[in-house]
């Protein structure tokens, strides 16, 4: 039980997946203009992480390593997240069409979001069951939701500041980045 709750602050806190592993960039910086939109793409890429782990962790220890082909691993988790990501594009856009709308191109971009594929291999390589796979990917997807909303937050009090015209928009966004990791580097200490 210990061991899991220090997977749980590691994987949230401490090993932040877009503040100290510096995957994930992409969504964190193209959707983090508005608290709703951050939060919609948290919550996606929460579905679509914890979900992989458990597929891919099973796939991967009672398929993979007993036919010996666990250098398939890549291939195949790419392969399970993308069929995952079908799934959650198909399902906002049937039940939640405006925030379908406003995740745009970067809802299919959890497809190529090397957080993701991160996720799955380090369950993999650090020799994680499946439950703790899974509650790895959960919290750290909990932890890429954390940091997407505090940055659409600074975000949306940022566009009412007087900032210069040179560090205006991904600048300025980069920057913040920055801040917020050295900030997060504070929870090192938990374990």
């Amino acid at each position: 039980m210990e061991n899991l709750l220090l997977v749980t602050i590691g994987a949230a806190l401490v090993n932040n997946v877009v503040l100290s592993q510096f995957l994930g960039l992409c969504p964190f910086i193209g959707v983090s203009s508005k608290i709703k939109t951050a939060a919609g793409m948290g919550g996606a890429v929460i579905f679509v992480i914890a979900l992989s782990s458990a597929v891919t962790g099973a796939l991967y220890q009672f398929i993979l390593v007993p036919t010996g082909l666990e250098y398939l691993q890549t291939l195949v988790f790419i392969l399970v997240i993308a069929c995952l990501v079908q799934f959650v594009e198909m399902f906002l856009k049937k039940m939640m069409p405006p925030l379908y709308n406003s995740l745009g191109v970067f809802l299919p971009l959890i497809t190529t979001n090397c957080a993701v594929l991160g996720v799955s291999i380090n369950n993999v390589t650090k020799g994680y069951d499946i439950l703790t796979g899974v509650i790895n990917g959960t919290f750290t997807a909990v932890g890429f939701t954390i940091s997407i909303v505090i940055m659409a937050g600074i975000r949306e009090k940022m566009e009412h500041n007087n900032i210069p015209e040179a560090w205006k928009g991904k600048p300025i966004v980069l920057i913040t980045a920055g801040l917020m990791a050295m900030a997060f580097y504070g929870f090192s200490g938990l374990i």
